[in-house]
């Protein structure tokens, strides 16, 4: 399985616009092949950082996933509330657990 964590820091003010679009990108994802977990999170030390938590069946499910309609406008409407380009997130094989 494919973990990946991500961050993704908001203007100032537009943290919870962005965490909506991102909660509808995470309903989308129960269309989505392979998807195991879309978890979004505010930052309880950071006020303006939206998390996203991700486990996937492979690396190609997630990759295959940015095709699911729908993703790519929440990812347009997205952009312009963010107050840094997106980071690349920390990939992980997960190795099993509870839950998983």
């Amino acid at each position: 399985m494919y973990l990946l964590q991500g961050k993704l820091l908001a203007k100032a003010g537009s943290k919870d616009h962005l965490a909506a679009i991102l909660l509808q990108a995470a309903a989308l994802m129960e269309l989505a092949k392979g998807c195991k977990l879309y978890a979004v999170a505010t930052d309880m030390n950071k006020s303006d950082a939206v998390h996203i938590t991700e486990i996937w069946a492979s690396r190609e499910d997630h990759d295959a996933s940015l095709h699911v309609a729908g993703v790519r406008e929440l990812i347009q409407q997205a952009m312009p509330l963010l107050a840094e380009p997106p980071q690349k997130g920390q990939e992980y094989e997960v190795l099993g657990g509870w839950g998983v």
